[in-house]
């Protein structure tokens, strides 16, 4: 186990930003005084260095053995050189129990995180109203491509020409869903060529998939045509979904991930001593194995969200929001790889798929060298691609379908419905806001091996068809507003994701 000198050297290097190599961080923990020889090190690097060599170890510890005598020089904050440390109970990050992260596989020895469907300085929508036939044909014909090798399908208007009493199949978008007056179903379809209706009996075993279904989303329907061939009489109603079969990748070694999300830096509410907590523990030796930090947005509490947000913010600038933001990131260990995409809160576009913080706010985040992606991305990591997705969609899901498919305690529930679909987004025209691109960005084409979504502040981990489902919880206490809408938020918990077996292993710190 490092002595507390490795520690004491790996938490001051993370402070600035900087990472360093395993031999430098021994170099300066062997020093006479190891925390001098840091800053010297930090004050003679280049500005745009982010690792200390063993090289600069080495001569910033030549030069304090040159100049210091019998001085000791202050760390950070204004205490000296010498650590007292209160060994009757030992808190997360006490150096009687830190490993550190000299256990950690350098990251230059890691294989590259890949990130897919990023939008970010790709966006072209306008949002006339070709735009939006655009992206409601692209998703169409990418969610039928999924669907045809199931469902021997026929286009709206070759339905209406064939004869009553004939078997058939449609692929289409939910256009409408209303009952009859016997308490049946009528589901219209639409696709490039028309709509037709199809009917679902209620005393039929399918009928329980009507309450699935959500306008827009792209189905497949087999059936019988009535006797007059107006409608088709459904047998099967077909969803692209995930195989039953999906076998999911996972990572050739031992490393971990932490899925957090719903930060909310600038809240009254801001968790501050908890996060503090999680961020020493990934100083232990318990998360050794933890490599990747994935955060799924809303990195603040951001400025005019909500009614009355003003009265509860404790940073009301959002730039200052940002840094505050920052600092807390600096707690993070340097070699730790971090990915984050934006939320509703963060200061992006609202409309979806949101794009990745302009360059001013990455700036302002540039500590640990994090990836700045867009809401959604696919991030591979070790072999194991991660669905990353800010979740706004949840709460129409919530609003639209019954408790048993989709509620705010158990939001894995409604996530297993987005794999279903395999959209994100699937209703247009509700509270959520969608930007129309050239491609629908939110279709799921690929299936993930991992989906990690955030927003809804409430814990839920699961698993579909073998995808493994995490909703990552907030490090925000109740606010007034959550209190209105009866949100009990789950806080300060670190789902803690193994990579090679892709169980999960919460983490709480509150």
């Amino acid at each position: 186990m490092p002595r507390p000198s490795h520690v004491r050297v790996v938490r001051r290097l993370t402070s600035d930003g900087y990472n360093a190599d395993r031999d430098a961080v021994t170099v300066f923990a062997n020093a006479d005084d190891p925390i001098a020889a840091v800053e010297r090190a930090i004050e003679a690097v280049a500005d745009d260095a982010l690792t200390i060599t063993v090289a600069d170890a080495e001569a910033a510890v030549s030069r304090t053995a040159t100049n210091s005598t019998e001085t000791t020089t202050p760390q950070t904050g204004g205490s000296t050189g010498t650590t007292k440390t209160n060994t009757s109970k030992k808190e997360p990050g006490s150096p009687g129990e830190t490993k550190g992260v000299d256990a950690r596989t350098p990251a230059a020895d890691r294989p590259p995180v890949h990130v897919a469907k990023d939008i970010t300085g790709e966006s072209t929508g306008t949002g006339t109203y070709q735009d939006f036939v655009t992206v409601f044909r692209d998703r169409f014909e990418r969610l039928a491509g999924q669907l045809r090798s199931r469902v021997t399908h026929r286009p709206t208007d070759a339905l209406e020409t064939m004869a009553g009493g004939s078997e058939a199949a449609i692929v289409g978008m939910v256009n409408d869903i209303r009952s009859t007056a016997n308490g049946h179903w009528l589901v219209e379809l639409e696709d490039t060529n028309g709509t037709f209706p199809t009917l679902v009996m209620k005393d039929r075993a399918i009928a329980d998939d009507v309450d699935a279904l959500l306008h827009d989303e792209v189905i497949g329907v087999e059936g019988t045509l009535s006797d007059d061939g107006g409608i088709l009489f459904a047998d099967a109603i077909h969803f692209p979904d995930v195989p039953r079969t999906y076998s999911p990748s996972t990572a050739d070694r031992p490393v971990e991930a932490a899925l957090i999300s719903d930060v909310h830096v600038g809240s009254q509410e801001f968790l501050a001593e908890e996060w503090s907590a999680f961020a020493d523990w990934l100083h232990t030796e318990e998360a050794d194995r933890v490599e990747y930090l994935l955060i799924a947005g809303d990195m603040v509490e951001g400025v005019g969200v909500y009614p009355d947000q003003d009265e509860e913010l404790d940073v009301i600038d959002i730039y200052e929001q940002y840094e505050r933001f920052a600092e807390y990131l600096k707690a993070v260990p340097g070699d730790m790889e971090i990915v984050m995409i934006p939320g509703n809160h963060d200061a992006v576009r609202l409309a979806e798929p949101q794009p990745a913080f302009d360059e001013e706010l990455r700036e302002i985040m540039r500590v640990h060298d994090a990836k700045i992606t867009s809401n959604p991305s696919v991030v591979t990591i070790e072999g194991v691609s991660v669905l990353l997705y800010h979740g706004v969609s949840i709460d129409e899901l919530v609003a639209e379908l019954p408790d048993d498919l989709a509620t705010y305690e158990n939001p894995q529930n409604a996530m297993a419905q987005l794999l279903r679909k395999r959209h994100l987004a699937p209703p247009f025209g509700g509270h959520m806001r969608i930007s129309p691109e050239e491609s629908d960005y939110l279709v799921i084409d690929e299936v993930p091996d991992v989906f990690h979504t955030g927003h809804v502040h409430k814990l839920g981990v699961g698993q579909y068809h073998n995808v493994r489902l995490v909703n990552s919880g907030c490090w925000q206490a109740q606010t007034a507003f959550q209190k209105s809408v009866n949100i009990t938020p789950d806080t300060a918990t670190a789902p803690i994701l193994d990579l090679q077996t892709l169980e999960v292993t919460v983490r709480k710190f509150s």
